[in-house]
């Protein structure tokens, strides 16, 4: 091909003009139009925003090795709402909490911005080619199918088996104050949630006993807990450098090769989790095909699964996907969320002597009426408990950002003006395809405009404020929060893990008191893609929140 073009150049004429005029004219013109794109495409460089620490590596350290908001709430406070960052060799990234861009981004544009390829990967190695991996056409049918398991019917079916794991967690806890001396003990209260909410995810998604909470020696609990933090928390720069520059293959091949400790935990757990659900799988297509069938998720995803056209059907890879998917994202962003509940109310004893005394009340107006325990009309008609659940879930939301590309030039929406680094004053902000955004639900959730000046302060009595304090467009399911996401991405499974948290707390406060212990001045939000607890320097250890149990008197 070069030895052509060389011929082309030294031949005297070409279409009637001087072959070296017509190839210099070419580089011109192609100058010219590479010049006018650059001057005249979309940018976000003149949107305020920090200054990057290196030019290689821009503020991705500082945002990625940071606890969980941290740098949100920093770059809130000092730029607003819509904040242009640097990542790697000078690009421009975005880091979004306005109200009106996040229901554009969420609700109007729906697929029109993508997962970042680099996260999508991440969610390929722990969870499979499931929902949390899928986009666009591919998430549309992966969640039609799914959909038929996580109704608010089915949800609210699943709380009595809630309640079940609960009073299991009540005798296992109860036996460990009966044997204390002074009848309170000091318990990681996150590695006891975790395997409470396995429990009940193996009943109400599988119709399977994992027995996590009756035995430590668990195979497959141990494989899944502290894995989050173990893969994803605290990355060296090399890895946030290497995540960011290579192409998806080459990061599939690092996934699949690697030696590295975090990667071979990370595959042991997938090859266990795919083992089980195989199996599992297997067996609610034979009971389908005797026409048997339970009301567990699998079975109704295995169901909804063969009535629709073979076009639409989740294929085995899909099918084992969502299991993983089901497993991690559910059990681990709903023992997370319960910590944070807990720690909430341990730090704060008024508010747990409160939501006790509603509880108390509850169970006497059940007994009265005849009734053996809550059900799911019980737990929504407590409105104290809605007050701290709500609360809970929106300073620590478990899911702290979410990550987007433009899939084409676009214009994002503002309720907030932003003054440029030039001058301007923007009501709305062209952006470019393929920028990088990230949506920051912590710094959302914590929004003065949309929660009032005290945003960040932990205060459940501001859900009865008759000013309102969700102000702003309707973004989230639940209280207006983002932390189920919203539209087209809304957590398929929020209401089974709210429904979920809420039994179990219930269960806990009836129970027992909860304090405060020492560690907790060294408790770590510890950013992984799930937020969990953790103690500084020993962050190695997993999910870790140490606090004081007590029985909790009764007249």
């Amino acid at each position: 091909m070069l030895s052509a073009f060389s011929q082309l150049l030294d031949t005297p004429q070409l279409w009637g003009i001087d072959s070296r005029v017509a190839a210099l004219s070419g580089v011109v013109a192609f100058g010219l139009l590479w010049t006018y794109r650059r001057v005249t495409r979309v940018s976000v460089a003149y949107v305020p925003g920090p200054e990057p620490e290196s030019f290689f590596l821009g503020n991705l350290p500082e945002i990625f090795q940071s606890q969980a908001g941290v740098t949100d709430f920093k770059y809130q406070r000092l730029y607003g709402d819509v904040v242009r960052f640097k990542g790697a060799f000078g690009e421009d990234r975005l880091m979004v909490s306005d109200p009106k861009a996040l229901q554009y981004i969420f609700h109007t544009a729906g697929y029109g911005f993508l997962k970042w390829p680099e996260r999508t990967e991440i969610s390929r190695v722990l969870m499979g080619r499931g929902l949390l991996w899928a986009d666009g056409d591919i998430h549309k049918r992966q969640r039609k199918v799914m959909l038929p398991g996580f109704g608010a019917p089915e949800a609210r079916a699943f709380v009595p088996i809630f309640r079940r794991v609960g009073s299991e967690l009540t005798a296992q806890w109860s036996d460990i104050l009966a044997s204390s001396p002074d009848q309170s003990a000091v318990v990681n209260v996150a590695s006891w949630l975790s395997r409470s909410t396995m429990d009940s995810i193996g009943e109400a998604a599988f119709d399977y006993q994992f027995g996590a909470l009756a035995s430590n020696d668990n195979e497959f609990m141990k494989a899944y807990f502290g894995l989050m933090s173990d893969t994803l928390g605290s990355p060296p720069k090399f890895t946030i450098f290497m995540q960011t520059i290579l192409p998806v293959w080459a990061l599939q091949l690092m996934s699949k090769f690697s030696r590295a400790r975090n990667l071979v935990h990370a595959r042991h757990t997938a090859d266990l989790a795919d083992a089980v659900a195989r199996e599992l799988v297997d067996s609610k297509g034979e009971a389908l095909l005797q026409g048997k069938g339970n009301k567990d998720i699998l079975s109704l995803l295995v169901k909804a699964n063969t009535s629709e056209q073979a076009t639409d059907r989740l294929t085995e890879e899909e099918m084992l996907a969502q299991m993983r998917t089901i497993l991690l994202a559910g059990h681990e962003t709903s023992a997370t969320s319960l910590c944070w509940v807990l720690l909430e109310l341990a730090r704060n004893p008024d508010v747990q002597t409160k939501l006790r005394e509603e509880i108390r009340a509850t169970e006497r107006a059940i007994h009265a009426r005849g009734g053996s325990d809550f059900t799911a009309a019980d737990l929504d008609g407590m409105t104290y408990l809605g007050a701290v659940m709500k609360e809970s879930l929106r300073f620590h939301p478990a899911v702290y950002q979410n990550y987007r590309m433009a899939a084409h030039d676009d214009v994002l929406p503002l309720s907030t003006p932003i003054k440029t680094t030039d001058g301007r004053i923007l009501e709305k902000l062209p952006i470019p395809k393929g920028v990088k955004i990230i949506l920051s639900i912590a710094a959302y959730n914590r929004n003065v405009e949309v929660f009032g000046e005290d945003a960040h302060v932990y205060n459940p009595d501001r859900w009865f404020r008759n000013s309102g304090e969700k102000r702003g467009p309707t973004l989230g399911v639940y209280g207006n929060l983002l932390t189920f996401a919203g539209g087209v991405r809304t957590c398929i499974g929020w209401r089974f893990a709210l429904y979920e948290v809420l039994a179990l707390t219930v269960e806990i406060i009836n129970n027992f008191e909860l304090s405060v212990t020492p560690d907790i001045a060294r408790l770590r939000r510890e950013a992984c893609l799930v937020m969990i607890p953790t103690l500084e320097g020993e962050q190695l250890k997993g999910e870790n929140l140490p606090l004081c149990i007590t029985l909790a008197a009764r007249d």
